[in-house]
Formats: C-alpha cells, structure tokens, sequence
C-alpha cells in the first residue's frame, strides 16, 4: 500500500478533510497497519495536489487547507484497486532473527520467542482495547476497517500458537542434546 493511495481513500471516504483531519483518522483506522508521520502527509498531499488528484476546497484559518478528491483522483483509486496487482511484503524482521537464533545459547533463544509472547498477547490486548472503544456501523471507514482488524487479530493469533510451537521445537532438540 502507498501513502498516496491510503491518502486518496481516506479523502474519499471522508469527502473531504485537512490534513490535521487526515493525520488523525490515519491513527484511528490504520495506525496497525499503514503509519504516516505529519511531514509524509502533508508533503504527499503536496504531490497529490501538483498530480492533480485532489485540490484544495477550502481554506480556514492559520492557513488551514480541506482537500477534497478530484475525478482524476477518483480514477487513479479505481486504478490502484482493481488494476495494480499487490505487493507482497516479503520481509519479516522476526522471522530473520529466528532464522540466526542457533548463534546463541538456547535459553537466550528461547527467551528471545517468549518475549515475542508478551510482546504479541500485548498487541491482541490493546487491539481488543481499541475494537471495544469503536462505535461500529455501516459505513464503508467502520465496515471495511472492521474487516481490516479481524485480519489483524486472527494473523497475530495464528503467530502467537506458532511461537508457542516453535518454543515446543526448541525444547524438544534440547531435550534430544543433552
């Protein structure tokens, strides 16, 4: 996913917003999965408004500036879509350490996943703290980020029993080696 994509869905979705509007909603509806900081914000919407994706609607106090999606912009969403094939995130900095864990002793290793344990049951807890705070209804943001954060919680289930497998793994070749 780009920034420039989430940034054109969330105008449409919202018909219209600023940037402070968009930075928040990025933290409410994406910030587990897509962050952006305030400066790739603004300067993508920048981009977007040289592109001629979005264009100003109107302009408040302190230079405040409300974007709204132009046709152009409507088109190149579709675009994205239903038309760019997906990127597949091949990199996992957690697997990449797992992979090199037999470089130290196994306790240290082990550890290692159990940490992962506590950091992830963490995750699922606030994940489930945010689900509970949201006022869920049909429109296309609550629908479709419910959807989003179901995926969520059931992918970091699904890796908490496998490092529970894994740490199982572990103890079974220990066992074997001593």
């Amino acid at each position: 996913m780009s920034l420039r994509h989430a940034t054109l869905g969330l105008l449409v979705e919202m018909d219209g917003a600023s940037g402070y509007d968009l930075l928040k909603m990025f933290e409410i509806t994406m910030g587990n999965v897509w962050q952006a900081t305030q400066s790739q914000l603004y300067g993508e919407l920048n981009k977007l408004t040289t592109d001629g994706f979005i264009e100003v609607a109107s302009e408040g106090p302190r230079g405040r500036k409300e974007y709204r999606v132009t046709e152009a912009g409507h088109g190149e969403l579709r675009r994205w879509l239903l038309e760019v094939p997906p990127k597949v995130v091949r990199r996992d900095e957690i697997l990449l350490r797992l992979f090199f864990l037999g470089q130290v002793e196994p306790d240290e290793a082990a550890g290692f996943v159990r940490e992962q344990v506590v950091a992830l049951d963490k995750r699922l807890a606030d994940l489930g703290e945010l689900e509970n705070t949201i006022n869920w209804d049909d429109a296309n943001l609550s629908f479709y980020g419910r959807l989003a954060m179901e995926y969520g919680k059931r992918f970091m289930t699904m890796r908490r029993e496998w490092y529970e497998w894994v740490l199982g793994e572990m103890a079974e070749r220990d066992a074997v080696k001593e």
